[in-house]
C-alpha cells in the first residue's frame, strides 16, 4: 500500500473549511478540488503536495513511485470520483467528497486502486442537503452515543446499502440500430454492433435503401420511434449516401453518417455524406468504432452506466499514453 490518501471534493465542508477560512460551506469546486494527505497518526496525517510525494522517493514492490505514478493517482482519483457521482445523481443524492487509497501489485509491480469504497468513503447528501446526510459523519457528530442515536446511525447505512444495489440498474435503456443500405455492408455494420457492446448498448441491424425503397426506411423509422426507447440510427451506405439525409429530414432522433469507403471511389462519395441540404443534422463520421462511440456519448447523457464505461475508457486511453511515453523516455536515456 502507498501511505497517501486522496481526496476529492465537490462540495466544500469538513476539515476543508478549517484549512481554508472564509470559503463557505456549500462552496462548489469545478473542477473537483483534489487533496492528499500522507497517512502518519503521529502527525495527524498531514497534508502533502504532489511535490512532497515525489520528492519522497517512495518504492513498492519494486515500483519507484515518480511523477508518472502521481498522475495516474491523480487522474485515477478523479475519474472513480464522477463515476460514483453520476451514479449517485441517479438517487437525487450529491456525493459531496470521498477518499480513496493506491498500491502496488506485488506481482506485476501494477498501481492500482485498493481500497474499500463504502460509508466511511464518501459523504452523501440526499438532494444536496447536509441536514439529511447518510454517511458515517453522522456517527462523528454524536454529543453522545445513545441506543437511539445507535439506530438512527444503522438506518442510514441501511439507506445507502439500499441504494447502491440502485446504482447498477440503468434509468434509461436506449439502443442503436444500424440502417445499412446492402448486405455488402454487414461487415463494417458489425463492427459498429460489436463496438456498441463494449459499451452495453444493445444494437439493430436493418437492411434498407433509401434510394430504391424510402418507403421501407420511413416504415422502420417508424417503428423504431413508436416504442419510445432513445434511438440513435448510424447509416451504413456506400457510394451515394441517400440513408443518413433521408432518415435526418424525417425524424428528430440523432443520426449518424458512417459510410464504408472504398479506395476507388471515396474521396467522391464523401461529399453525399458531408454536404447536406439546409435543416439536416446527421453527422458524419468514418470509423466505426468512432460511429459507436458517438452513440455512447449521446445515449450516456441519460444512462450513467454508459457514461461510465465512456469515462473509464477515457481514463484507460490516457493512462496507455502516459506509460508509453515513460517507457520511450527510458528507452531514449
Amino acid at each position: 500500500m502507498i501511505p497517501i490518501e486522496w481526496v476529492c471534493r465537490r462540495v466544500a465542508t469538513g476539515s476543508f473549511l478549517k484549512r481554508n477560512p472564509g470559503v463557505k460551506e456549500g462552496y462548489r469546486f469545478s473542477p473537483v478540488k483534489l487533496e492528499m494527505f500522507f497517512k502518519d497518526d503521529a502527525s495527524n496525517d498531514p497534508q502533502w503536495s504532489e511535490e512532497q510525494l515525489i520528492e519522497a522517493k517512495f518504492c513498492f514492490a519494486g515500483l519507484a513511485i515518480g511523477r508518472c505514478e502521481v498522475d495516474i493517482m491523480n487522474r485515477s482519483t478523479v475519474a472513480v470520483f464522477e463515476i460514483l457521482e453520476k451514479a449517485w445523481a441517479t438517487q437525487n443524492c450529491t456525493l459531496v467528497d470521498m477518499k480513496v487509497e493506491f498500491g502496488v501489485n506485488v506481482m506485476t509491480k501494477e498501481l492500482i486502486l485498493a481500497d474499500v469504497i463504502d460509508n466511511d468513503s464518501w459523504r452523501l447528501w440526499p438532494a444536496g442537503d447536509r441536514s439529511q446526510q447518510k454517511d458515517k459523519q453522522v456517527y462523528r457528530d454524536l454529543k453522545e452515543v445513545t441506543p437511539e442515536a445507535m439506530q438512527m446511525v444503522k438506518r442510514n447505512f441501511e439507506w445507502v446499502s439500499e441504494r447502491v444495489q440502485l446504482l447498477l440498474e440503468p434509468q434509461s435503456q436506449g439502443r442503436v440500430v444500424v440502417l445499412m443500405g446492402s448486405a455488402s455492408d454487414l461487415a463494417h455494420s458489425e463492427r459498429i454492433r460489436s463496438a456498441c457492446s463494449s459499451y452495453g448498448i444493445p444494437c439493430d441491424i436493418r437492411v434498407t435503401s433509401a434510394h430504391k425503397g424510402p418507403d421501407e426506411t420511413l416504415r422502420i423509422k417508424a417503428q423504431y420511434e413508436g416504442d419510445g426507447v432513445a434511438t440513435v440510427f448510424v447509416a451504413v451506405a456506400g457510394r451515394s449516401n441517400g440513408l443518413g439525409p433521408v432518415m435526418s429530414g424525417n425524424t428528430v432522433y440523432p443520426v449518424i453518417n458512417c459510410p464504408p469507403l472504398t479506395p476507388d471511389w471515396g474521396a467522391q462519395d464523401i461529399w453525399s455524406s458531408l454536404r447536406m441540404p439546409s435543416g439536416l443534422g446527421c453527422t458524419t463520421v468514418l470509423s466505426p468504432d468512432a460511429a459507436a462511440q458517438s452513440a455512447a456519448q449521446i445515449l450516456g447523457l441519460s444512462d450513467h452506466l454508459v457514461w461510465a464505461k465512456l469515462r473509464a475508457a477515457m481514463l484507460n486511453t490516457w493512462i496507455s499514453l502516459k506509460q508509453t511515453d515513460r517507457k520511450l523516455q527510458a528507452c531514449n536515456l
